[in-house]
């Protein structure tokens, strides 16, 4: 009588949960999910914790299957020739096969006083940390916002239309993704919220204090508040445990997600680096990769060889307040596209997507495998070919 095989999913955020929930279409895998959370992160509602308009968490109940096990603990390290994880609670955890979905947080500053007087926001803990301090400061304390991309535009908005005093700090473009229209539009709407937006080469902080920001033009800004979205970096696990990474730290995987170190671990969602190629870190990429991991692990299990994967953007939305908002029309490839839409139909399209997240990852709990959304973006094929051979070689998983 054949057994179960065992997979461990490590991290329960977009990715994580896609992948476990996939997983469970066989009635003979166990699939066990380790989170340090024992709650849900709506990772793409944490500037809503921090202006006090959501709470930005969920029940695993209402996300994850049934058939999938929660632990709530952190892997130390991954034992690759024992097939085991070890946790910090001192126990293990062993696998037949591994889904690496750490996902990413805030990246180390390494600007001076940022680590010490600036509040990051990448995580649920960050962003509780931020909000009483918020809540302490008269409304009329100068706040600023470091980092001109989706969380930082949104965190300023969500501040100004409360009332606050808010300067965006842009360290360069002020939406360095977005069309130069669709760049406009969310400008005319941050300044119609009293938001003052410093751009440009010369806008980059330099020295973080405790109530002031140095900036490289030799400006100093008054700061009550400083929050900082400037950059992402991912957990440091892969490379304490011995496993090939990027540059970043992102798990180096091939175009199956499969480790180019361990054909028994997988890595989906911000910390893969598929090709050494990544993905944008994004929940759009995360719920896309998350199902397609769970997929290279049930072929393997079948004993077929896992299909390459297939991802493509469809737009970048940014809420800007309660009230407006832009979705910007991407290509497959993610590159913006001339077209997009504003104001209150931005402001509604974002609502609509960030509340069809839970119901996909519910979905997908109650209807393992039935949706398959995602699209083959021509543009990655080519930049695969291009890769030198001896480069392209390294990608190839080991046995």
């Amino acid at each position: 009588m054949s057994r179960n095989t065992d997979v461990v999913v490590i991290g329960g955020g977009y990715a994580g949960v896609m992948a476990a929930n996939r997983l469970t279409q066989r009635t003979d895998v166990t699939v066990t999910l380790i989170n340090p959370r024992p709650a849900f992160v709506d990772r793409i509602r944490l500037h809503q914790l921090v202006g006090g308009t959501h709470e930005a968490v969920a029940d695993y109940r209402k996300v994850l299957a049934e058939g999938v096990r929660l632990v709530v603990d952190t892997v130390t390290r991954i034992d690759a020739a024992g097939r085991a994880v070890t946790l910090a609670s001192g126990g293990t955890a062993s696998y037949d096969y591994l889904v690496y979905a750490v996902g990413s947080g805030s990246a180390d500053p390494r600007v001076p006083g940022a680590a010490d007087f600036a509040y990051p926001i990448a995580a649920l803990e960050e962003a509780q940390r931020l909000r009483p301090v918020l809540d302490a400061a008269p409304a009329s304390a100068p706040v600023t916002v470091v980092g001109a991309g989706p969380t930082g535009i949104e965190t300023a908005a969500e501040l100004a239309e409360q009332g606050r005093t808010v300067t965006l700090v842009c360290g360069g473009l002020l939406g360095p993704s977005l069309h130069p229209r669709g760049r406009r539009s969310v400008a005319r709407r941050l300044t119609a919220l009293g938001v003052r937006v410093l751009d440009g080469p010369d806008t980059k902080v330099t020295t973080v204090t405790r109530d002031a920001v140095r900036l490289a033009d030799g400006r100093e800004l008054p700061s009550a508040v400083t929050v900082w979205t400037a950059g992402f970096g991912v957990p440091d696990l892969a490379v304490r445990s011995g496993l090939r990474t990027d540059a970043l730290g992102r798990l180096l995987t091939d175009e199956t997600l499969t480790s180019v170190d361990d054909t028994r671990i997988v890595a989906a969602g911000d910390s893969a680096a598929p090709s050494d190629l990544p993905f944008r870190m994004s929940c759009q990429a995360a719920v896309q990769l998350g199902p397609q991991a769970a997929e290279t692990v049930l072929s393997r299990i079948a004993g077929e060889r896992p299909a390459a994967i297939e991802v493509g953007f469809v737009g970048t939305c940014i809420s800007l307040g309660r009230r407006a908002g832009i979705f910007q029309l991407m290509g497959k490839d993610d590159t913006a596209k001339w077209h997009y839409l504003g104001g209150r139909s931005g402001a509604k399209i974002k609502e609509l997507i960030c509340r069809s997240i839970p119901w996909q990852l519910s979905y997908e709990a109650r209807k393992p495998g039935a949706r398959t959304w995602w699209t083959k973006d021509a543009k990655r094929s080519r930049l695969l070919q291009a890769k030198p051979e001896q480069e392209r070689a390294t990608t190839e998983p080991a046995v």
